[in-house]
């Protein structure tokens, strides 16, 4: 079976980093995740936003904090949810001095879409459409598209206007031996709304025989994509 990252990319996956072929190039059937440890150089938030971003971290999506040189780490998990479809874990956890801060999202390859659904926080109330791009240092970039809100029989597409349009580039940088992440939250009307930046070192761990550990699962899952 090939990685979510493998079938929305193709034969581009080969002109990734090795080391980034590594963290994006296994499934639920490898039995490895990959864990990332390291700094958050700036972690920033528009202060306009604050009520909907606290709102949104009730569901581990994103938060009102921000900060220098904020440990973190990140955890990848590949597992089958329980609609068969093949899922990736990003939970993400921000240490700031009085608060650990949680962004957390699961990932599946849509074939109806043809690309990476993003499921954002711990109940899948909103799914976005993810493009998977190449970079020139062999990292990926990822760009948010339309965004959906699911919740029992409501259903409806989120207006350009209310959303926040996600700019990322993860890369590993040979000379200093790390990985690196950028991160651009912005809405269409008001501007940048949540960004960070950082380094970290990344380790491939064993799986195999073992179940996906329940807290980087999601407490509810969304069959509508």
């Amino acid at each position: 079976m090939r990685s979510i990252y493998e079938q929305v990319l193709g034969k581009q996956f080969e002109s990734l980093h090795p080391r980034m072929q590594e963290r994006f190039g296994f499934d639920s059937e490898a039995g490895i995740a990959s864990i990332g440890e390291g700094v958050m150089e700036r972690v920033w938030y528009a202060k306009w936003a604050a009520a909907p971003l606290k709102l949104g971290s009730q569901r581990h999506m994103m938060f009102p904090q921000g900060g220098a040189n904020i440990p973190f780490t990140v955890s990848n998990y590949a597992y089958t949810d329980s609609y068969g479809r093949e899922t990736v874990t990003w939970i993400r956890r921000f240490h700031f001095p009085d608060a650990t801060r949680k962004f957390d999202a699961t990932m599946i390859y849509s074939r109806e879409r043809r690309s990476i659904v993003d499921y954002l926080g711990t109940k899948q109330h909103l799914a976005v459409d993810l493009d998977f791009i190449v970079s020139e240092q062999g990292g990926i970039r990822i760009i948010s598209r339309e965004q959906r809100f699911y919740a029992g029989i409501l259903q409806f597409r989120v207006p350009a206007g209310l959303t926040g349009e996600a700019n990322i580039h993860e890369w590993y940088d040979d000379e200093a031996a790390c990985y690196r992440i950028e991160a651009d939250i912005r809405n269409p009307i008001f501007g940048p709304v949540f960004q960070y930046r950082g380094t970290f070192q990344a380790s491939v761990i064993p799986t195999a025989g073992r179940k996906t550990p329940y807290e980087v699962k999601p407490l509810r899952e969304e069959f509508r994509e």
